[in-house]
């Protein structure tokens, strides 16, 4: 098992999230209206491709399911990057076996600007740290990146492409990624599930899609109690 930017961000949530993701993933409930706000981030994502111009994407699936084949994308990815692709979507990068997949990546002189894409009206603090672990894995496999940008969703359909800098808040956090990547690899491998208080990860930033598993677990463990 390794880390990807979607364990990251789920495990810096609740640890015990990330533990059930990987050893009890058929407990998920994904309500319907959760599921539509992804469907549409991604749509949103999709546009966003075109915004600099001319791209390729790298995104690549295995052979008859529609499971992104994380090796062939970043073997594509240094591919492009060795021909000096001027924009590259979904671009991969692994390091020790952590992944991410940066949403935009636009070639300077220096090297390349990161841009993450969010469908929302405003940045959020959970989107600098996606975009900060993304700096991490990328910068570990050795390209520059210079400015990192939140793309989020602005009032004006026809153009509604919104960028903010967050370049200095998202380098400033490589060490805290840094600190916290190579812990969760460790916990997620633990063979008992892990235990972690109700508070306030079970809803914030997200709600949690095992929610109804550890709820309805902890009232049957206090009626056994009683």
């Amino acid at each position: 098992m390794a880390i990807t930017k979607t364990d990251f961000m789920r495990g810096m949530q609740c640890r015990k999230m990330l533990w059930l993701d990987k050893h009890k993933p058929g407990l998920r409930v994904i309500p319907p209206e959760i599921q539509a706000r992804l469907d549409a981030g991604n749509e949103f994502g999709d546009r966003a491709m075109g915004m600099f111009g001319p791209y390729e994407e790298m995104t690549v699936y295995l052979p008859g399911k529609k499971i992104p084949d994380k090796k062939a994308m970043a073997a594509k990815t240094q591919d492009a990057i060795a021909r000096g692709v001027s924009v590259i979507c979904e671009a991969a990068f692994i390091n020790y076996n952590n992944y991410c997949a940066a949403d935009i990546l636009r070639k300077t002189e220096q090297g390349y600007d990161l841009y993450e894409v969010k469908n929302a009206p405003e940045v959020h603090e959970q989107f600098v740290r996606d975009a900060a672990f993304q700096y991490y894995i990328i910068t570990r496999c050795g390209l520059k990146i210079g400015r990192i940008c939140i793309i989020t969703h602005g009032p004006c359909e026809e153009n509604p492409f919104v960028t903010t800098d967050i370049t200095q808040q998202a380098k400033g956090l490589y060490r805290w990624i840094n600190d916290n990547i190579w812990d969760l690899n460790r916990m997620q491998k633990e063979t008992e599930e892990v235990c972690v208080p109700d508070g306030e990860q079970c809803t914030q930033p997200y709600e949690c899609w095992y929610f109804g598993y550890c709820h309805q677990t902890k009232a049957a463990d206090k009626e056994i109690e009683q």
